[in-house]
């Protein structure tokens, strides 16, 4: 069953019509302030990838990929989950060099996922990826990226709003960073989800850093899988959603694993049989270039830029009957 929030009294701002024109511009635009930004050229990615090649993001590692036979060539094939790992090897094999990177259209399926107001089984993301150099794997090349990538979608807000005057919609450009540790201890006696919402509320933009290991009570503030983010520098992009209330995550990124945070992070993580995939193996033998990157939730943008109260209004998915009756009584057109 899934759960959702209900906004009293809400209107959409913009017809269907008006919805799918401004997705279109909000897309290309925000496409091209990313690109140029983070000096990063567009490539094709893969909807499948073969369940062997260690490629596909294990996200939780609770999460079941869709799996599929394809009789002519006698194997199965994967559905992404996203592309954080086939990225950085598309890097390797494309011959990109330092400070440049690539992004493209990452279309998922996450079977497992619970559906509310802000997931769906279905998901689509850029993904992006670039080229660092040793010196860069720092939080202050981390918080000038993601600087960078907040300035790309607040320009991308300005030249929506001219466009359509009617959208309420309004961000903070100043980056408020914060560690899950420091947050802990600013909350000690609320959820990780509470936290979130707390700092979010106060300073509107957030990046929350160093995701994935266990904290000083004991618990991780999320999941993150051992192979591929950093732990120590990644985090997520938050934006205060005022049509939804709540902290609302656009991007999970960061500076990725490097041979020796490998190694000890598919330690911690009881994931010692990966280091024998393709993947993992040229990742600590060093034959994979440093890289960062992240995904930017293209349903979650259009969301918060053009002031939905469902991601079924700005993308095409299956929902329940409940859903749909509660969306279909309060005004929520699902697409």
């Amino acid at each position: 069953m899934s759960k959702h929030y209900v906004k009293e009294g809400y209107t959409p701002f913009m017809n269907l019509y008006e919805t799918q024109t401004a997705i279109g511009l909000l897309k290309k635009t925000f496409e091209a302030n990313l690109g140029n930004s983070l000096n990063l050229k567009r490539v094709s990615a893969p909807l499948f990838v073969d369940p062997f090649s260690g490629l596909n993001d294990n996200l939780n590692g609770s999460e079941r990929p869709v799996t599929f036979d394809i009789p002519s060539i006698n194997q199965h094939g994967e559905i992404v989950h996203s592309l954080a790992k086939w990225k950085r090897m598309a890097l390797h094999q494309y011959g990109f060099q330092q400070e440049t990177g690539l992004y493209t259209d990452m279309n998922a399926i996450r079977r497992d996922e619970e559906l509310d107001n802000l997931h769906s089984i279905y998901v689509d993301q850029w993904d992006w990826e670039k080229i660092i150099i040793p010196e860069h794997r720092t939080l202050d090349y981390l918080k000038q990226t993601v600087q960078q990538i907040v300035d790309a979608i607040c320009d991308t807000l300005e030249v929506l709003r001219l466009e359509y005057p009617v959208l309420p919609t309004k961000l903070t450009r100043n980056v408020t960073f914060i560690t899950t540790e420091e947050l802990l201890l600013r909350y000690p006696n609320l959820t990780p989800k509470q936290r979130e919402n707390e700092i979010t509320k106060q300073y509107g933009t957030v990046f929350l850093m160093q995701i994935g290991d266990v904290l000083s009570n004991g618990e991780k503030h999320d999941g993150r899988a051992p192979d591929y983010d950093d732990w120590g520098l990644n985090g997520d992009i938050l934006f205060w959603n005022d049509m939804l209330e709540c902290a609302f995550e656009i991007s999970s990124m960061g500076i990725r694993v490097d041979a020796t945070s490998l190694d000890e992070q598919l330690s911690k993580a009881n994931c010692d049989d990966r280091r024998t995939l393709p993947f993992h193996k040229m990742l600590l033998d060093n034959t994979l270039p440093l890289t960062m990157g992240g995904g930017i939730g293209q349903s979650r943008l259009s969301m918060l830029l053009l002031s939905k109260v469902h991601i079924g209004e700005v993308q095409v998915s299956l929902w329940d009957e409940e859903t749909r009756t509660i969306c279909k009584k309060h005004n929520i057109i699902l697409l």
